[in-house]
């Protein structure tokens, strides 16, 4: 047994250096590759920028046959696809919006290829063509990546993820990792139940960042303190803004004040955004200002400070967020901007995030009718998606499309995507003689054919990317004439032709029901309503609780309730000023606290009350009347405010 167990380890070392680069594993990566190797039900809870990837990857490596990994992200499905291309790894990706033939082609080199990833998004597992051709592969792991969207305890779940239970018997055996860098203990739980796990197993690294200083800063001007933070603190940054048009005015103040700053944005195409982020990786750019559509796969190290202008929607995702700062183990800040207005924003939003029950119920048959789908029909289909067009058609204002969409999404009728960009593909139909015959007949082709097979391997075989600017390039034509070439020759049947489109997608799970038949269950709408709640007033009290360590407030949140004070945040150092130990501040605070609540007591009166130096207390009850956690009233007495 010790010889197997010392073989394993180095086989799975080995791959580490052959394919990474790398020496030795983070800490827990060693131990969730050896259980997934064995054969054992793996859940595994890792922070953002814990080198999740690493812990399915190296064990479906060291065995034959291909891992399935499904995710929601289509973005970073593609991106993390290429990045196993290019250290050598044959991987590949199936998702809506790809068309029939496509698919085909990539299940078909999924079961003969030797490929060693098959990444999906989770709609597809309830097709008929998946659950046929799964059958045929030799799978020897299915990994679960954001495994929290299965739990409707958690904040972003997905209906669609209760399928993957579905796909276990298909692949006898097979053992499920699933991973997520933010889950409660609750939705951990939840996790491996909903995966029908054969016995529990979580495995989970503390979701402390003993390098990552949270501070949050109360203020009525939020521009002129993000100066100043920009000011003070060097290095590589992000900034997190609600709404795409901030991003470019924020980034434009920046720089007006000598900052260099970019923005970035779903709405932008991918050329621009891939340019941005290169350049802010690279270090040419220091700020990025950006929607929560910026970080996803993002591993750049060294970011010295995170800084959000506006709440988040919940701990989760504030924590993965803010997770981004300093994964090089430096020191790095994460800072919370707030004032009361932001309150006052976050409760309008909950209100109109649960449109009345008829309100979904009219807008589940609009969108149906939107597609010209009849009752009981569209099951499965996939179509172009705009909120903007769709509420003009339909007199809905977008905010109230948007949350009935979502509900109706959680209850599992339909899926719509991000805004995804598919570039131009292309695959050669003809083979290689008739491909030969139609060169010697057509000069003009010969050297447009010739171009495209010296820029592009696999074309024989696959569905390949192209960019069509880059053949022009190389070609000395213009774009326009490249288009004109491709759509000649698919018309020819020399190759098949599919145009870059910008666009979410929305795919259908059910066929299209009476409204009599149609059901929204009133306990899931009121629970959701209730969790949403939930996870507002959490994200509220740790903006403004001013009386415990911030990183103790995030860990609490995440079970790790035997944390230490971290010294380092905003709340530990304003009371490290005090000169008092962290146990004699919480035995003061708690007797105020106790005191303030029960009697009409003076500041003079309360001190007398209190056990202990006098001097101690009163620097207590100052710091909390500064951090506005106690006030004194008219008539002199002092009271607690909760």
């Amino acid at each position: 047994m010790y010889i197997s167990i010392c073989t394993c380890l180095s086989l799975f070392r080995k791959i580490l250096q052959q394919y990474w680069g790398y020496n030795d594993f983070r800490p827990l990566q060693e131990q969730i590759v050896d259980e997934v190797y064995h054969g054992r039900d793996t859940l595994a809870l890792m922070p953002t920028g814990g080198g999740k990837s690493i812990t399915f990857q190296v064990p479906a490596l060291a065995k034959e046959g291909i891992c399935l990994v499904v995710t929601p992200l289509i973005a970073l499905m593609k991106d993390q696809v290429e990045n196993l291309k290019q250290r050598g790894i044959k991987a590949l990706a199936i998702y809506s919006g790809m068309t029939a033939h496509e698919m085909d082609v990539a299940f078909d080199n999924a079961i003969h290829g030797n490929y060693k990833f098959l990444y999906l998004s989770p709609e597809r597992l309830g097709t008929e063509l998946f659950r046929v051709r799964v059958q045929k592969m030799n799978v020897n792991l299915l990994t679960v990546d954001e495994a929290h969207c299965i739990s409707q305890w958690g904040y972003d779940f997905r209906p669609s993820y209760l399928q993957i239970a579905e796909t276990r018997p298909l692949i006898p055996g097979v053992p499920v990792l699933a991973v997520t860098a933010t889950a409660t203990p609750q939705v951990a739980q939840d996790i491996m139940e909903k995966l029908h796990f054969r016995e529990k197993n979580l495995l989970q690294k503390s979701f402390a960042r003993k390098n990552l200083i949270y501070v949050v800063r109360q203020t009525e001007d939020k521009l002129k303190m993000l100066l100043k933070i920009c000011h003070t603190i060097p290095g590589s940054g992000i900034i997190y803004v609600r709404n795409r048009k901030s991003t470019k005015d924020l980034a434009e103040l920046l720089l007006k004040h000598h900052i260099s700053a970019d923005y970035y944005h779903a709405g932008l195409s991918a050329e621009i955004r891939n340019k941005k982020q290169d350049g802010w990786k690279r270090g040419n750019i220091r700020i990025m200002v950006c929607t929560n559509a910026f970080g996803m796969g993002i591993d750049k190290p060294n970011v010295r400070v995170v800084i959000h202008m506006e709440l988040p929607e919940s701990i989760e995702a504030y924590f993965q967020e803010a997770g981004r700062g300093g994964r090089d183990e430096k020191t790095a800040y994460a800072v919370l901007l707030y004032n009361e207005s932001d309150r006052l924003k976050m409760i309008q939003r909950f209100q109109i995030a649960f449109p009345p029950i008829e309100t979904i119920k009219k807008i589940y048959q609009d969108i149906y009718s939107y597609y010209q789908l009849p009752h009981e029909a569209g099951k499965g289909t996939v179509h172009n998606f705009s909120l903007i067009d769709f509420s003009n058609r339909y007199g809905i204002h977008s905010l109230t499309a948007y949350n009935a969409l979502q509900c109706l999404q959680r209850e599992g009728y339909f899926e719509i995507t991000d805004e995804l960009d598919n570039p131009t593909r292309i695959m050669l139909l003809a083979n290689r003689d008739d491909l030969y015959k139609i060169q010697v007949a057509n000069a003009v082709l010969d050297q447009f054919i010739k171009t495209l097979l010296r820029l592009y391997s696999g074309l024989f075989s696959n569905y390949v990317n192209i960019d069509e600017q880059h053949v022009a390039r190389t070609k000395g034509i213009t774009e326009e004439e490249v288009a004109n070439f491709l759509l000649r020759l698919s018309k020819m049947r020399v190759i098949e032709y599919i145009p870059k489109k910008r666009t979410p997608l929305i795919i259908f799970s059910e066929e299209r029901l009476h409204e009599k038949n149609l059901y929204i269950s009133p306990e899931n709408y009121q629970m959701r309503k209730q969790r949403y709640e939930q996870r507002m007033n959490a994200m509220l009290q740790y903006a403004t609780l001013t009386t415990r360590c911030r990183s103790q407030q995030l860990l609490d949140y995440f079970g790790e309730t035997d944390s230490y004070c971290c010294k380092r945040c905003d709340v530990c150092v304003s009371r490290n000023e005090l000169d008092l130990s962290r146990y004699e501040f919480d035995l003061l605070l708690e007797q105020i606290k106790k005191i303030t609540r029960e009697n009409n007591y003076t500041i003079e009166q309360c001190i007398d009350s209190l056990k202990g130096n006098s001097e101690k207390a009163l620097k207590v009850l100052r710091w909390l009347m500064e951090n506005k956690k106690i006030d004194e009233t008219n008539d002199g007495t002092i009271r607690w405010h909760d």
